[in-house]
Order: structure tokens, then sequence, then C-alpha cells
């Protein structure tokens, strides 16, 4: 026999002979006894890890031969608490990843969703019962399994500890012939397809951990920073943004269009095209919301600081990486607070997040590093390190008019002028080559931006108190103001983009009872989630992504 394969058997044999004196020395201490929950505590061997998992409910592995009440209990262990070995045995559920047998044990992956690797469990023949050994031979990818044993010192390099396995029992078969999702890799595409099993794939899975991460670091530094939470509605009577794009609301039955009521017009007193709307379910056209911003200005005017971090929706009909039809949106907003106040708010609000994330997701962002951004790692820990630079507009549109003018077909829009609307490549260009580092671009042309914006004093309102954040690999990700709080010039402003004052009364009464200064932003949540996983399309970046022409699951 060669060398190497003499010492592949020896490797095996020697993980057969641990694996089998441990599963006895087991079975002997434990004789009698069954395993009946996956949550609840453990004898006083139970570490820390399992502790912190386990919770009391009735397990799997109880048999239903007879019910004899069991005398002893398993905790539950979840893949990413599974870190040192333990002198009792756990329960680990889960889904799993692969099997490959031997001669005379099998090796089973088990994901569980608690981290990127799960967990190796090694199951000696010699040391399980008949029920597990044909429960093995039955496995195949993507089976729910839940597996018992001890925690063990790992003989691989790739882990600290496996899965002594004294018991396996297959909870849900999965069919290897029709399961969509084999062993070899897919396109990022073609899992949009399967969204409801693409969290089963490792860069999904991924994304979502670093997304629940994130979502927790937003509510965190907003706690912390004493804002309060406030939920706006996602039924509108009003365009914040005034572009338009909004989805309606109704109640009417569309398949009739005949029969839907219609408006009269005051003056000729007759049936016109339109529909009347005090006929359906809210009296007026409703609509769901693009931001929850003018609702949080309310209570900002009471509470001081709020924010909100919900669902809006924008009918625009694209098909970029950038934009969805349904994406959440955070939103603070503050009281007594100019520009200045929003920037700053933004800045230590990303990189608290940034560094909580960097704490908590490490082996996530070095998989994303590994197969999607080599320089996430050093991009993110320079968020957090560096101050980010703030330019004006004006001085911006120099820098960009300066670099194109040395070569303008590098550029798919060379054309670049005071009013120009930043496109993609000129905010990357600022924030990756001409400052490396997240920008401040502020005091936009009022022409480009919202009603809502305070006009700026200085140059006679040509230029309103509004900033973009623009951040590496991404270009914008968090826009703001300062908001117009001199009631007549917003109603000049409403009426100079023809919208209706009647529909925004309540926003006007803001300024007509107690105004103050108050400032605020939104940050688009899916593009931070981009940003932080160095993933390119958005619509990896939320569990089910909607565009134009998709609305499935």
């Amino acid at each position: 026999m060669p060398s190497n394969h003499r010492n592949i058997t020896s490797s095996i044999m020697a993980r057969t002979c641990v694996m089998a004196a441990i599963c006895a020395s087991l079975r002997k201490s434990t004789t009698g006894i069954r395993s009946v929950s996956a949550f609840a505590f453990a004898p006083s061997t139970t570490n820390a890890a399992t502790k912190r998992v386990a919770t009391n409910h009735r397990a799997l592995f109880m048999s239903t031969e007879t019910e004899t009440p069991a005398s002893t209990i398993v905790p539950r262990m979840k893949a990413a608490d599974a870190t040192e070995p333990t002198d009792h045995p756990v329960v680990v559920k889960g889904w799993v990843r692969t099997v490959r047998k031997q001669k005379t044990l099998a090796f089973v992956e088990v994901n569980d969703g608690s981290n990127l690797g799960g967990i190796q469990t090694v199951l000696p023949f010699d040391a399980i019962d008949e029920d597990t050994k044909k429960a093995i031979d039955k496995l195949t990818t993507g089976a729910a399994v839940a597996v018992e044993g001890p925690l063990v010192k790992s003989q691989g390099g790739k882990q600290a500890v496996e899965l002594a396995g004294t018991s396996l029992k297959i909870i849900g078969d999965c069919p290897g012939d029709t399961y969509p999702l084999a062993k070899k890799r897919h396109s990022l595409e073609y899992l949009r397809t399967i969204a409801h099993l693409r969290p089963r794939t490792n860069t999904v899975a991924a994304v979502a951990r670093v997304r629940s991460v994130l979502a927790g670091a937003v509510h965190s530094f907003f706690q912390q920073s004493g804002f309060v939470y406030v939920q706006t509605p996602l039924i509108t009577a009003s365009d914040c943004e005034g572009a338009g794009e909004l989805f309606r609301v109704t109640t009417l039955d569309l398949d009739k269009v005949s029969e839907l009521p219609k408006a009269v017009d005051e003056e000729s007193g007759k049936e016109t095209d339109s529909v009347d709307y005090a006929e359906d379910f809210f009296g007026k056209p409703a609509y769901l919301t693009v931001s929850g911003q003018l609702g949080a200005e309310t209570h900002a005017c009471a509470l001081g600081d709020v924010y909100t971090f919900g669902p809006t929706f924008r009918a625009e009909n694209s098909q970029t990486t950038r934009h969805l039809a349904e994406f959440h949106m955070v939103e603070p907003e503050m009281a007594f607070a100019d520009l200045d106040s929003a920037m700053d708010n933004a800045e230590a609000m990303l990189k608290h997040v940034v560094k909580d994330v960097l704490g908590k997701c490490s082996s996530d962002l070095e998989f994303f590093q590994k197969f999607y951004d080599k320089g996430l790692t050093s991009r993110l820990e320079k968020v957090v390190s560096q101050p980010f630079v703030r330019v004006s507009y004006r001085d911006a549109i120099g820098f960009l008019q300066e670099e194109i003018a040395k070569d303008p077909s590098k550029w798919q829009f060379p054309d670049v002028e005071f009013g120009t609307d930043l496109a993609t490549e000129h905010e990357r260009w600022l924030a990756e080559t001409k400052f490396d580092s997240a920008v401040f671009v502020y005091n936009y042309p009022k022409s480009i931006k919202a009603f809502y914006m305070r006009d700026n004093d200085e140059d006679g309102g040509e230029t309103v108190n509004a900033m973009d954040l623009l951040v590496p690999g991404v270009g914008e990700l968090v826009g703001g103001s300062q908001r117009e709080e001199r009631l007549d010039v917003l109603e000049a402003k409403l009426a100079e983009q023809d919208l209706n004052p009647e529909d925004y009364w309540w926003y006007l009464d803001l300024r007509r009872f107690g105004s103050v200064p108050h400032a605020g932003y939104g940050l688009g949540f899916e593009r931070l989630v981009t940003y932080v996983c160095g993933i390119e399309n958005i619509r990896e970046a939320i569990a089910f992504p909607r565009y134009p022409g998709n609305a499935e699951f």
C-alpha cells in the first residue's frame, strides 16, 4: 500500500477510535436516559454558549415508541456558538450541505444559518444505532436534520471543534433529483428565480446576517443618541419628493373600467374622464409612501429628535443595479438643527454601524472580500477611522469639469455644469478618485432638489441647504437637508412645483404654530447593505426584490 494511503487510513482509524471511545463513554454515562429538548438547559456542565441559546421546548429526539418521561435534557447548540469542546451531548439542527461516507464513518456538514461554515459532524458506524445508519443512507443535500453528540476538538484545520455524532434524525427529506440547489455554484441571477430557497446559499445567507446586524446597529445608534423611534404611515395622500413616481392604493374594481365612478366638472356639471376618488376607500387619491420624512417632521417638532426606519415605495421604471420599487429608508429628523447638524449625525451613524459589523460579522466580511470585493475590509475600516470630506456642489462641479476635460470620451455623461444632477459615475469619481473617502457634497441647485429643502439666503435662493453623502463603490448613500421652516417661502415653493397646498395643509401648520429650524436625512438601507457587503446589485440586498416586471413570492 502506498505511504500516503497508509497515512489516510491511519488518520481515519485514529479518528474512529477517538469517536468510538467518546460515544461509548457517553452511552455508559447516559444509560436509560433519553434526550428530550433541543433548547432547555443541560446539567451544570453546560457551557456559556449553550446557556445563551437554550430555551425550553420539546425535542425532535424523543422516541415515540413509549411515553416514559425522559430524565435528562440535551441543549440545542447553534453552529456559531460551537467554539469549545463539551463534556456533555448537544444537539444541532439544520440543513445538510454535504455528506461523505467512508468504510467506518460518515462526515455530514450541517448548516443552521447562524454562521458561514456550519459545523462538521463525524458519525463512526460502530458508535451509532441502526436507525442512524439508515438515516445516513437516505441523506441528501438540503435535508433537514437533528444531530446529537458532544463537541470535540476537530481533527481537521477548518474549524476548532466538530460534533462527535451519536444520533442523527432526518426531520425533513429533500429529494436530490429535484432540489434546485446542487452543490455547484449558481449565478445570482438564477438564484433570484428561486428567492424562497436562495437564503440557503452562502452569499445570500451572509447578506442576511450582515443586514440583520446593520439594522440592529441603526436602532442602537439612535436609541443611544436619545432619538425617539416613530412609525410613519405607508399609505399617504401626499408626494414627499414631488416626483410623481407613486404606487396608487385603491379598492375600486379596476377590472370593470366602465363602472368606475367619474368625477364631475364643477363649472359645467358634466361628467369627466377622471375617476371620482371621493367614492374610493379613503375618499381621495391614496398612494404608497416614497418617504416617511414629512410624518417624522411632525414628531420632531414636538419630541426634538426622532427617526423612522421602514419600507418605502417608488414606481420608477428602472432596471439598474441601484434601484428597487420597494426598499427601506432610515430617516432621522432633528429639531433646532441645521445642515451641519445633519451631516455630523449622518457621519457618526455610518461610523457606528460599520464598526458594529466589523466587530460582529468578520467571517461573512472575509467571504465577501474573497469572492466579491478584494478591498472591502480596508475600505470599511477607513470609514470608521477617517473623517469624511465636505465639499460644496460648486466646487465638485469644478473638479469634475477639470477632470472630464482631460478626456471626455472616458465618460458616459461628459456634459457637466452648474445645475447638472450628478450621475453615478460623477459621484463615484469624487468619492473613489478625487478624495478616496466618503464625501459630503452640499448646497445643491434649487432646481434639482425637493420643495421642502431650505433656500440658501447667501446666494438669493439659487441653491438649497441640502447634502448628499457619496461613498466609494456605491455613490450616493445618504441625502438630506435643512427643511424650509418659513411659511411664506414654503407656500411659494409648493406653487412653483405645482403641488396642491391643500394636500400639505398639516405640513404647513408646522410652520404656523411654533416653527423651528430643523434638519434630517434619508439613508437607503439596501444601498447600505450593498456597500458594506461589497456586492454590486441591490437585488441581493433584500429578501424578495421588487422591480419593474417582478413581484414574485
